[in-house]
């Protein structure tokens, strides 16, 4: 590559080592790779679209970022799993349209590109991309020294699905007496860390601490990667009418689920069907958080929520456990305008 410019490199941006990280990161951009991505162009991801079966597509898109969960990543100087989670914030919001993923972008921002680094990030997209079922067809990697410190950086993205219109999910859809099943998260996902740092910085807790019941240590666990759900859903949907979902990130049991059901419609959830994980027991104690706070903030150790008719309960439960998930019921809806009621 003939490009380089000392004059820049001397303002703080190095063009060459972005060449490499581009090198470096080519072989992970290929794992996503499929025969619909069009390649040549040099210029904007270009994707084929198989309308195969689909009598009136719709895309759907959804964009995200990793948020202060990237503050544990710089801490550990673990950077290969933080992409993973990025996929999934932006891939798990369009699966609660029922649409199945097609292609991601990403965008990292960082003070100083160390290609080695940005290759570790782009590995985890690469593996979140293929986790989905995604391609990962474009992104951009911006240095901005004094913007960013040198150690650090931003990570966001971008994805795109299909989905059609008669298979789509629909809020309106939901009625009293549906039932409310949930799919487990692996952890706390990517989101509430900026009270995660808090209770870790008011604890003085070393992240390097093995904690018996995590089977791990704390630092390994709260990094635990975001699930990705797409392709239980995607296959869910071929068997069995699901009628709305909720991703359950940051606003929680609160604000995720109601919106995803009907206007006059709320949850009554049964806390004691959650099958609450380890580390959240840990930081309501550690942080000495309120039951309600908890329930706002974290999963509490459910990723998703479907919404589906009660006559198929048993069905959809039965298939998501021949795909290996522990799906569970716990709760149903109501009328009322109460939102989400914990019982």
């Amino acid at each position: 590559m003939n490009s380089y410019s000392d004059t820049y490199k001397a303002a703080g941006v190095d063009i060459t080592a972005g060449y490499k990280a581009v090198d470096l990161m080519k072989q992970h951009i290929a794992r996503t790779m499929n025969e619909h991505v069009l390649t040549g162009g040099g210029f904007g991801g270009a994707i084929e679209l198989d309308l195969t079966g689909l009598s009136n597509p719709v895309l759907v898109s959804g964009t995200d970022g990793v948020g202060t969960k990237l503050k544990l990543a710089f801490l550990m100087n673990k950077h290969n799993t933080i992409g993973i989670d990025c996929v999934a914030m932006c891939v798990n919001d369009i699966l609660c349209r029922g649409a199945k993923p097609l292609f991601f972008l990403d965008y990292i921002a960082t003070g100083k590109n160390i290609p080695e680094r940005i290759a570790d990030i782009v590995a985890g997209v690469a593996e979140g991309c293929v986790q989905s079922g995604a391609a990962l067809i474009g992104g951009e990697t911006a240095e901005m020294p004094g913007f960013y410190p040198d150690e650090e950086y931003d990570l966001a993205g971008f994805a795109v699905g299909i989905v059609d219109r008669n298979k789509m999910t629909d809020r309106r859809k939901v009625i009293p007496g549906d039932v409310l099943i949930a799919i487990p998260s692996s952890g706390v996902h990517s989101n509430g860390f900026s009270l995660v740092r808090k209770i870790l910085a008011d604890s003085n807790e070393n992240i390097n601490t093995y904690i018996p019941e995590f089977h791990a240590t704390l630092g390994e666990t709260l990094l635990t990667p975001t699930r990705i759900y797409a392709k239980q859903i995607n296959a869910l949907m071929e068997k069995v009418e699901v009628k709305s979902m909720a991703h359950i990130t940051g606003g929680a049991y609160f604000e995720k689920l109601p919106r995803s059901l009907a206007d006059g419609v709320s949850a009554k959830i049964e806390k004691d069907a959650i099958r609450i994980l380890p580390v959240f027991d840990w930081l309501a104690k550690t942080g000495n958080v309120e039951e309600r706070e908890m329930f706002n903030v974290f999963n509490m150790g459910i990723g998703m929520i479907l919404t589906v008719d009660k006559t198929k309960a048993d069905a959809t439960i039965e298939f998501l456990k021949k795909l290996g998930e522990d799906a569970y019921i716990i709760g149903e809806t109501f009328a009322s305008d109460a939102g989400t009621v914990l019982c």
